[in-house]
């Protein structure tokens, strides 16, 4: 009986896992595309790459010069890496580098 459970589990994990990496493939290109409009549209962009939780995947917060943000889940964390890299914009770790005094004062003025 052992056996057989051990073995359901671990095709049932498989296809979790093959579901979650084409959820991945889709949201890749959509947030690319979202995270590189907000890039091209404003300027002294940075990026906070925020750590998955139990509860939430792993996501990318840029934040413009006028404290202006967008965040977006991401496949992963190495990905916001890359993806901050190949558009020359500096990226932090947010459990690292906290965020910076304009986005509280644009969320204080956007309330």
């Amino acid at each position: 009986m052992d056996s057989v459970n051990a073995i359901g589990r671990f095709f049932s994990r498989t296809r979790r896992r093959a579901s979650t990496a084409k959820q991945d493939r889709g949201l890749d290109d959509a947030t690319r595309s979202v995270l590189g409009d907000f890039i091209k549209q404003r300027r002294g962009v940075e990026g906070w790459v925020e750590s998955a939780t139990r509860f939430n995947k792993p996501s990318l917060l840029l934040i413009a010069y006028d404290g202006e943000w967008i965040r977006r889940s991401i496949p992963s964390a190495a990905w916001a890496f890359d993806f901050c890299a190949k558009h020359d914009i500096p990226a932090y770790q947010a459990g690292v580098v906290p965020y910076p005094q304009r986005k509280r004062d644009w969320d204080a003025r956007h309330r």
